[in-house]
């Protein structure tokens, strides 16, 4: 059935829109990782391919505490098992403590499969017998508190936990939050929520980085 034209505009309108993400987005460094099957397929063709956090929130299609706390984890497990190196994309497994439809388990690993390929039953089956990513993540992973990450070709683990608490948040959030889930929120207290929500992503992402209270980093001895 053809559509009206008035819902033609709208799409054609909504279709043109640039994204507009908080201009605080940039300061958060992005993270580039070196994934061969990229390069063998010629997209990149130096298989190097670099992350921002607006790319996490694409995926999410949100941008809340687990967002940001995924992206903290993977962001710096990547880095402590890698060093001054650039990671591998491929080369990581994954492992969850929690089961996949067990609380936010499923956000935070969309995530790091994001960035790390390491991927579940649906992932991809490799070429010839390379460049598998199924069976790189794994859920209810006995041990494991938040993630843990290993590189194939080393051996090298690192455990990643997350705790955003009520550290960083506005008292206002929470008296702001019913009146925005019910619909009945103003305007203003509307706008303001959405201010207070996105400064507190921020803190724990600028702040929280460097707060082992609220991001922790150990590397598993081998």
């Amino acid at each position: 059935m053809a559509t009206s034209g008035i819902d033609n505009r709208r799409h054609r309108s909504f279709s043109a829109r640039a994204m507009h993400f908080p201009s605080s987005f940039a300061d958060i460094p992005g993270i580039t990782l070196y994934d061969p099957l990229a390069e063998l397929l010629g997209a990149p063709v130096d298989g190097l391919i670099e992350y921002r956090f607006a790319d996490a929130v694409k995926l999410a299609g949100h941008c809340c505490p687990t967002v940001a706390g995924a992206w903290l984890m993977t962001t710096k497990a990547l880095r402590a098992l890698y060093g001054s190196a650039t990671p591998v994309r491929g080369q990581i497994t994954v492992a969850l403590g929690e089961t996949e439809d067990e609380g936010v388990a499923g956000v935070i690993a969309s995530i790091a499969t994001l960035l790390t390929g390491a991927a579940g039953i649906g992932g991809f089956k490799g070429l010839g017998g390379r460049q598998v990513r199924r069976g790189l993540l794994r859920y209810a992973a006995p041990g494991v508190a938040g993630l843990r990450f290993t590189r194939l070709d080393t051996g090298l683990t690192v455990n990643a936990n997350f705790w955003p608490k009520s550290k960083f948040s506005d008292p206002r959030l929470g008296q702001l939050l019913p009146a925005v889930i019910a619909g009945t929120a103003s305007v203003d207290e509307t706008a303001l929520f959405r201010r207070l929500w996105q400064a507190r992503i921020m803190d724990l992402l600028t702040r929280g980085a460097a707060d082992p209270d609220v991001v922790s980093i150990e590397v598993v001895p081998q």
